[in-house]
């Protein structure tokens, strides 16, 4: 019976962060696409990805 003293109290603040944890990652968009990572799997690629050549800064005709 003494155990139901630390149990009830402990369960009512586990409810309590579940349901935070579950408002914030509503509120966070986790849920917005749920179809769309399963289809990406899938989906069939023919074109390699497309790799830009890397851009040489320009130091304003300053030579150092």
């Amino acid at each position: 019976m003494e155990s139901l003293y630390l149990l009830i109290p402990l369960s009512v603040v586990l409810v309590f962060v579940i349901g935070v944890v579950f408002w914030w990652s509503v509120r966070s968009g986790q849920f917005d696409d749920l179809e769309g990572p399963g289809y990406r799997v899938v989906v069939d690629d023919d074109a390699p990805p497309v790799v830009k050549p890397p851009v040489k800064e320009d130091d304003g005709g300053t030579s150092r």
